[in-house]
């Protein structure tokens, strides 16, 4: 059911409830009793819900009570919409409140104090996996604390027969090479599925995300590319929320557990 106190701002709430808890407001409720308190709108809509309130039984300590709980409710539900930000790669759009993708890639990396896991589809290589990998290389170097883990696709390549073992032993070289230049590597996963020669049992890694510390969660169509961070139409939510950065890590880490992800050898 809803009641015109949930159309009350926040410090509104906490007013009405001030006004009843030092005596300022008591009942009977009157609209003229409210000026000051709530808005000019609202008063006679107030009075009367306060006035029924009233008489259903309900005291002034009764309804203050209520009042700080829809009030703390408020400032929660407040803050939870502020933990959550759209992320977006393309053409700007007027008036949105998106921010760019490498820009909060970048943040996030800068900020990692414990840990950072990747997961991604496709990467670049060369000077753009410079340019996308750069930050957390440094990171890296200078934080020897920092506990990196990737999750990525290792793709086998079109009508390619070579057992899996040399593809995953170009793979690392690749990796170690072309892709990331620093002198601490991270730990890098894979999913066996996605080198299956044909048939059902062929899949492949295509989850996009980056998890911070278990702090922040950004979830992306956004694969490690210089096209995904920059050009390409790509969007995306960063959460502010450990409950949730927790699920995504233990999600990763269960598969890994039971072997469904695999650590490349050679990395």
């Amino acid at each position: 059911m809803m009641s015109i106190l949930h159309e009350l701002s926040r410090p509104a709430l906490i007013g009405l409830a001030a006004a009843l808890e030092t005596g300022r407001l008591v009942a009977p409720y009157y609209a003229a009793s409210l000026t000051g308190i709530v808005p000019a709108a609202m008063r006679n809509g107030i009075a009367t819900e306060l006035q029924s309130l009233h008489q259903m039984g309900m005291t002034a300590i009764h309804i203050v009570y209520m009042l700080r709980l829809l009030a703390q409710e408020r400032k929660l539900s407040q803050s939870n919409r502020d933990g959550v930000e759209l992320v977006w790669t393309g053409e700007e759009v007027v008036g949105s409140s998106s921010r760019d993708t490498s820009v909060v890639v970048r943040e996030l990396f800068n900020a990692a104090q414990s840990s950072i896991l990747i997961s991604s589809f496709a990467v670049d290589k060369g000077e753009k996996a410079r340019g996308l990998f750069g930050t957390l290389v440094e990171r890296m170097d200078i934080n020897p604390n920092l506990n990196v883990r990737m999750f990525l696709n290792v793709k086998r390549p079109h009508n390619s027969r070579q057992p899996d073992s040399t593809i995953l032993r170009e793979f690392a070289t690749t990796f170690r090479q072309e892709i990331w230049f620093g002198e601490r590597l991270p730990f890098v996963f894979y999913d066996p599925r996605s080198l299956a020669i044909g048939g059902i049992a062929k899949a492949c890694l295509h989850a996009k995300c980056v998890v911070v510390d278990e702090e922040r969660l950004l979830v992306t169509s956004a694969n490690f590319t210089e096209a995904a961070h920059k050009r390409n139409i790509e969007a995306g939510v960063l959460i502010t929320d450990s409950i949730a950065a927790k699920a995504m890590v233990s999600q990763f880490e269960t598969l890994v557990t039971r072997n469904i992800l695999i650590k490349v050898p050679g990395i």
